[in-house]
């Protein structure tokens, strides 16, 4: 049996993410045993002590936070170490990391179909995953001539949040709007949020905003509800437990970066608000978000604004980029994709026609394209656990 020493927080739902896909790899595999050594045990008893717990313990691997401090320690101990990253990533050990600028790059492409023209970013001071992520997002807004605007601090928690959050809402009061504002987590977003309602600046009427991680607790204690990005925590978890499960055996000898994609948006009020000028535009936008699923016939848009068809194609197509049908069109395969990774017992067919695809014959070829994917390989890519 392998036992696994944890270090890690659980108290966030990345964290007990993380923990549920090692935990379905062990019952695969195992069984495995865990032990979870508190957050305080290093502060009574420092390095040390939690050297003596590992050895008189016989641990065969450990899952260290890197945190604040450093994980170099446990290098003594001779067996595997995964680190899951914070300021840093570890060069001792194996890495339980992220793919940051591709989440970067993915936030600031939704932003840019939505049409804006500015796009900030609220990071977290000096870690690996906040500059990252802050990177892939101005690389792709000024590859687009987006205007780009930055901050970030310390986690602002308890008396920080009350004496230091001036500079951050003097940041926001002098953002340009609209604005679209990523964040480098939802815990940042929150705190956007909430400097946002103390400022009357109107979320998202005037400043869109969007998150990572998905936690739905933190996401929907915002008024409005926050968007956000959901990862792929729970293959990471999973990939975790066989790497560590090569490494105790010995069939893998080297530390193994394992890399956490982004996967979807999960989208709330947050981020509902196109920056489009003509009104038009906006009322038939509206419509085809509540609507995308069923038929939408050209007349039924034109019926909701005094547009001529041709005058409502050629409007749209200048504010939004895209054809109205190429529109509809990437919302359903967007949607779809959603459903391919939330429900991946139920037949595609069935998937595609909630999505309001009536002809499927297509649609591989289509989401393909869109995706680098077939909906059943995209289902065994992102669906695993």
């Amino acid at each position: 049996m392998i036992r696994v020493l944890l270090l890690i927080d659980h108290s966030s739902k990345f964290s007990r993410r993380l923990l549920r896909g090692l935990v379905q790899y062990s019952k695969d595999h195992g069984p495995w045993l865990f032990y979870r050594l508190p957050s305080y045990y290093k502060t009574l008893n420092g390095e040390e002590g939690i050297l003596k717990w590992a050895r008189e313990w016989k641990a065969d691997a450990i899952i260290a936070q890197g945190d604040h401090e450093e994980t170099g320690f446990l290098k003594c101990l001779g067996i595997p170490v995964m680190t899951q990253n914070y300021k840093k990533r570890s060069q001792d050990f194996s890495n339980l990391t992220g793919d940051y600028r591709g989440t970067g790059r993915m936030a600031a492409q939704f932003f840019l179909q939505r049409r804006y023209c500015n796009f900030a970013f609220y990071g977290n001071k000096g870690v690996v995953w906040s500059m990252e992520r802050a990177e892939g997002y101005k690389k792709e807004v000024e590859k687009n001539k987006g205007n780009y605007f930055y901050f970030e601090t310390e986690t602002l928690n308890g008396e920080e949040w009350s004496s230091s959050h001036e500079k951050l809402d003097q940041w926001l009061l002098s953002l340009p709007k609209p604005v679209a504002l990523f964040a480098c987590d939802d815990h940042f977003a929150l705190q956007v949020s909430l400097a946002c309602k103390l400022n009357n600046i109107a979320v998202p009427n005037e400043l869109a905003l969007l998150g990572v991680d998905n936690d739905d607790l933190i996401c929907n204690l915002s008024d409005p509800p926050i968007s956000s990005i959901a990862l792929d925590v729970e293959w990471g978890g999973y990939e975790t437990g066989r790497v560590l499960h090569q490494l105790v055996t010995k069939e893998r000898t080297l530390p193994h970066n394992i890399i956490i994609n982004p996967v979807r948006f999960e989208l709330r009020k947050s981020t509902e608000k196109y920056n489009v000028a003509n009104e038009h535009i906006r009322e038939v936008l509206q419509y085809i978000e509540a609507s995308f699923t069923t038929p939408i016939p050209i007349a039924t848009l034109t019926r909701r604004v005094p547009l001529s068809r041709r005058n409502l194609e050629t409007k749209f197509k200048n504010e939004m980029g895209v054809s109205l049908y190429q529109f509809i069109l990437r919302r359903r395969i967007e949607y779809f994709a959603d459903l391919l990774f939330a429900r991946p017992g139920v037949p595609l067919l069935d998937l595609a026609i909630q999505s309001g695809f009536n002809d499927a014959r297509n649609l591989s070829r289509i989401f393909k394209k869109a995706k680098g994917y077939t909906p059943t390989a995209y289902q065994k890519k992102f669906a695993r656990i």
